[in-house]
């Protein structure tokens, strides 16, 4: 995902050498490689070789759902072994009481990572950091009630 968030924040149109992006997340670049060949062969990755080489994002980056890269990087979403195939092996699937609720688990999983793109991480960071850049004019009991306390209200 810090892959991915990386080449977001950079220059759409360059090819970003994997030093670059290895040095800037602390990745080691045998590990980087790794990770970023798998993004390339699944399309979501552009690479080119030599001088001026490195990676580019394909696609614009609303287009990018958090769940794609999750699933391609981890290999699944699902929270239990059973069921992180499509086909479901498990011996006891007729009699598991439990694997309607895991069932739902994963949905509820699968539909929140897919329904958050690189575009809105990107936003909500940049969000964050204006927000922590802009001093508050507000008086000290505004500030509370933001954190969640109002000294004001009587106790429960």
């Amino acid at each position: 995902m810090r892959v991915m968030l990386d080449l977001a924040e950079q220059d759409a149109e360059k090819f970003i050498p994997l030093e670059e992006i290895a040095e800037r997340q602390a990745l080691p670049k045998k590990y980087l490689e790794v990770i970023l060949k798998t993004l390339t062969k699944s399309g979501l990755l552009e690479v080119k070789s030599g001088k001026g080489g490195g990676y580019k994002l394909t696609r614009s980056l609303e287009e990018y759902p958090v769940g794609e890269i999750l699933e391609l990087t981890e290999n699944t979403l699902s929270t239990v072994e059973c069921l992180s195939t499509e086909k479901n092996s498990c011996e006891r699937r007729a009699q598991c009481l439990t694997l309607p609720m895991w069932e739902k688990f994963n949905q509820i999983t699968r539909d929140f990572f897919y329904g958050i793109t690189l575009a809105e991480l990107l936003s909500e960071k940049k969000e964050r950091q204006f927000n922590r850049s802009v001093p508050s004019a507000a008086p000290d009991n505004f500030r509370s009630v933001r954190a969640g306390f109002c000294p004001r209200r009587p106790p429960l």
